[in-house]
């Protein structure tokens, strides 16, 4: 594969793992887009991107990486709509699809450009350029949402995400990824911040192992972003928290009503699913 033309606009911490993967394990040229000077600099002083991003680079461009918010990617894209080609790949990488796709999808239909959706399962609970790493996709699963794209831009895009470290990819609808992502990362989220909000939190030092851990992790959450993704996948989100709730309310009516045969069957179940999952 010849070293290409890469634009990544958003450097935070998907963007900015992006640009620091591409510097260590690619000889691309890489140009950063972002709204923060400093994060810019940043980027520039660590040798992340090669040059703050300008309209010639978005003309050269062989594939253009949208990491904002989903709105603003779509009003990035509107913005710029002229320097785009035919030629030119854009793709992105927001945890929802379905309304995204849908606005990116008319632009290239009126700016000519190719748009290939696309999802890296990667990230911590940070965020910013500060937390952004070169090895962050190492082993992660690369989704792409091809809304028609032909495929050999599908193709380019996985092979170019094996480069930079990923360890397979699966190709989806928009609706389908959208569905999984309410269950697979939304949810989980969500379920953080409620957890927390107990007032047994902030007593937890010295009372908490593992457990507490693991559930607590995401809660340390990007407010603003979150906020975006829960909104514009309400539908499924609603479904799997009415399912979540459900379950929690079994298991609640079984612990008040001290019903232990039932409590041990409702156990049981859950773990036997996770163990069939063989994970």
């Amino acid at each position: 594969m010849s070293e290409m033309n890469i634009v990544i606009v958003g450097l935070g911490l998907i963007g900015g793992s992006l640009a620091k993967a591409f510097t260590k394990y690619t000889n691309c040229h890489v140009a950063g887009f972002d709204s923060s000077p400093a994060t810019l600099e940043a980027a520039l002083a660590c040798g992340a991107v090669t040059k703050a991003g300008d309209e010639d680079d978005l003309a050269q461009a062989d594939i253009v990486y949208l990491c904002l918010y989903p709105q603003a990617d779509i009003d990035f894209v509107r913005a710029h709509l002229s320097s785009f080609t035919a030629n030119t790949v854009v793709t992105d990488v927001c945890g929802i699809k379905a309304e995204v796709c849908r606005g990116l999808c008319r632009l290239a239909e009126k700016g000519g450009f190719i748009y290939c959706g696309a999802h890296p399962m990667a990230g911590t609970e940070k965020h910013g350029f500060s937390a952004s790493n070169a090895d962050m996709f190492k082993g992660a699963s690369y989704i792409l949402v091809p809304c028609g794209a032909p495929e050999k831009v599908c193709e380019l895009l996985r092979q170019t995400a094996y480069r930079l470290g990923f360890g397979r990819s699966v190709s989806t609808t928009p609706e389908r990824h959208d569905q999984l992502i309410a269950f697979t990362s939304q949810l989980p989220h969500a379920l953080a911040c409620a957890y927390v909000m107990s007032p047994r939190c902030p007593e937890h030092r010295g009372f908490s192992a593992g457990s507490y851990r693991d559930v607590s992790r995401v809660a340390n959450i990007n407010e603003v972003m979150w906020s975006e993704l829960f909104l514009d996948n309400r539908t499924a989100l609603t479904e799997e928290m009415d399912t979540l709730l459900k379950n929690l309310t079994d298991i609640r009516n079984a612990v008040a009503d001290n019903d232990q045969p039932r409590l041990e069957a409702l156990l049981r179940k859950g773990r036997l699913i996770k163990e069939a999952l063989g994970e």
